[in-house]
């Protein structure tokens, strides 16, 4: 789950249960969603990078930053 590129359904942020759509076992699921640094926010359509993951349903997230080459 750790290092899965996800897109935000559900805004994310601080006193926020949100919501990410992760692709898992050859489908898409939706997980609850914190950001991992607790100040931020994630608008609907954001994409994001799973950082930590709490089972059963819950990762911490932050902005999917593409490498630049």
């Amino acid at each position: 789950m750790i290092g899965s590129r996800g897109r935000v359904t559900g805004t994310v942020g601080p006193g926020l249960i949100g919501e990410v759509l992760l692709s898992v076992r050859g489908g898409t699921e939706a997980f609850y969603a914190y950001p991992a640094e607790p100040d931020t926010t994630f608008a609907v359509g954001t994409p994001v990078l799973v950082v930590d993951f709490e089972p059963p349903r819950t990762v911490y997230v932050e902005r999917w930053q593409p490498l630049r080459a």
